[in-house]
């Protein structure tokens, strides 16, 4: 197996731990992005800077609310408690989020912390960058807590 392919497989498992998280709390949960595509497309995409290579994985409604969902595990760092978001994510979500407004995007971490697009730029546009300028590194306790977000599975038991 390549790395790739272990890197998508724990990325699926991710995503399916947080549908499953979101299914819970009420929500009505459908893939999307790049993970839905045949591999002819996936493989073209890999090949270019498209922002259709940062689509959100999933798509979200209850009631009348929707919203993008980016899993992203392998989050935080051990060792120093931050999150590590590409730029290139960041930009492609900021677009996302700017074209398809009000609809939000959330990045929804290994914890199951959540982070929109605009908070991690600003949580880290005056902050320690990583020396690449390739990431933004964001402390984990600017975070949100799921069920802030999202609502609690709890809550919807009652």
């Amino acid at each position: 197996m390549t790395q790739w392919q272990d890197r998508k497989t724990i990325g699926d498992l991710h995503e399916q731990r947080v549908a499953t998280a979101l299914r819970a709390r009420g929500w009505t949960v459908h893939p999307c992005g790049q993970g839905t595509y045949p591999s002819a497309v996936r493989e073209a995409l890999r090949r270019t800077n498209s922002a259709l290579r940062q689509f959100p994985d999933l798509i979200a409604a209850r009631g009348s609310d929707i919203v993008t969902i980016d899993a992203k595990d392998h989050m935080p760092s051990t060792g120093t408690n931050r999150y590590a978001i590409s730029t290139t994510t960041i930009n492609a979500g900021l677009q996302l989020t700017a074209v398809h407004a009000p609809t939000p995007l959330y990045y929804v971490f290994g914890d199951l912390k959540v982070l929109t697009p605009a908070e991690v730029l600003y949580y880290t546009d005056h902050a320690l960058r990583h020396s690449s300028g390739a990431y933004h590194l964001v402390s984990t306790h600017r975070a949100h807590p799921f069920d802030d977000v999202f609502g609690s599975a709890a809550a919807r038991a009652a």
